[in-house]
């Protein structure tokens, strides 16, 4: 209890808010190859074999890497429920669509080898493809949407409306933040092959990751420069309550800030780093798929995705989700998380059990290290799918 004392309810807020953005980073790097991977599998694969090299490269290790994602949701719903309350429900189609894209995943590793026929085969395929492409665009067009604000208010007593739709949510900036993830994703995806398979395979996979990378540099720098000339911040008007309970409608809101997404980065410039490595990883993956650099590329493949998730979190801080229609019930930091005691507990649980987590999951990736080996699948004693 003495610790529970020293760590501020604000001081924890600020935590939870970090380990959100870690959780979040962790499954974007680790989930983001099988996805990707998932996309390019009808491109990179001309033959049956070279999709099962594909199909392989992922079959080990995409059920543990769905463990970020579990625990993305976890931490919302249990130390920012409002915040749960309105995206899970305000984004109902969008989450039941990729809810269903996921599901396509598993269902596709398993029954694809059933049968020894092509067109069923190229048919579980193309959904293996739709289980990529799908959450890959939908994740991004969430982001677009947060950044431009979502359509919810609340009452006095903290009920919760929300007055969107689901093709409201598939504007212009929203669905090029849905290409920027897209890309982003094939250009982890491709790094993840070039790693993992040689031969053909890794040369469709190379060509892929270039273009991927250089869609990603093209994209988001142009999805930051609408963000900073079209689209207005929101910026906090009243004075900042960082303790107390949550209550969002305590605060005043501006919600036509011009530029308040970039004054972060004004002041406090160490922030820059988050954008700059978003386009400075894809740089770097470009050059690495270029001189055949197989780990430093999954490296740089990986900075560039902290870099543009992290980017999104630098530019909002202190607001999690904006209201387009009631500015004042925008979520922030201070004002929509659950309890101190709460928060503190979850501390607790997450200091024991994360360190167990990636300690697991570092040894399945040394276990399971090195390249897919054609000769290997084809005599079905060394890998499942």
């Amino acid at each position: 209890m003495i610790l529970h004392t020293l760590l501020d309810y604000d001081v924890l807020r600020l935590i939870w808010w970090i380990l959100l953005g870690v959780l979040l980073v962790a499954f974007a790097i680790t989930d983001g190859f099988d996805l990707g991977t998932g996309i390019l599998l009808p491109f990179v694969g001309k033959t049956d074999l070279e999709r099962r090299v594909v199909i392989n490269t992922v079959g080990p290790v995409w059920e543990g890497n769905q463990v970020w994602l579990v625990l993305g949701g976890g931490a919302i719903f249990a130390a920012w429920p409002q915040l749960y309350a309105v995206s899970f429900s305000g984004f109902y189609l969008a989450m039941a669509a990729v809810l269903l894209a996921l599901i396509l995943r598993p269902v596709g590793f398993k029954y694809r080898s059933k049968r020894d026929n092509v067109r069923w085969r190229a048919s579980w395929d193309w959904a293996l493809f739709a289980g990529g492409f799908i959450p890959a665009l939908i994740f991004g067009v969430a982001m677009g949407n947060v950044l431009q604000g979502v359509p919810f208010r609340l009452t006095p007593d903290m009920q919760i409306f929300y007055d969107g739709s689901f093709f409201g949510l598939l504007n212009p900036f929203a669905l090029l933040c849905g290409l920027v993830s897209v890309a982003m994703l094939i250009m982890h995806g491709a790094s993840w092959l070039v790693l993992k398979t040689g031969g053909a395979v890794a040369g469709r996979a190379r060509a892929w990751g270039r273009w991927s990378a250089l869609a990603v540099i093209v994209l988001y720098s142009a999805a930051g420069l609408l963000l900073w000339a079209f689209i207005d911040g929101y910026r906090i008007t009243s004075a900042l309550v960082t303790t107390g309970a949550s209550n969002p409608l305590f605060k005043s809101v501006d919600a036509h800030a011009a530029g308040a997404w970039f004054a972060n980065y004004l002041a406090h410039p160490w922030t820059m780093a988050a954008p700059l490595a978003g386009i400075g990883g894809a740089a770097l993956a470009l050059l690495g798929l270029v001189r055949r650099w197989e780990k430093s590329t999954m490296l740089f493949s990986s900075l560039s995705i902290a870099g543009i998730v992290l980017s999104v979190g630098a530019s909002m801080f202190p607001f999690i989700l904006p209201s387009s229609i009631q500015p004042q019930a925008s979520l922030t930091v201070w004002d929509s998380s659950s309890s101190h005691l709460t928060l503190f507990i979850m501390l607790v649980g997450t200091c024991i059990f994360l360190p167990l987590i990636i300690g697991y999951t570092s040894w399945v990736y040394k276990v399971l290290w090195g390249k897919v080996n054609p000769a290997d699948i084809s005599d079905g004693k060394r890998h499942a799918y």
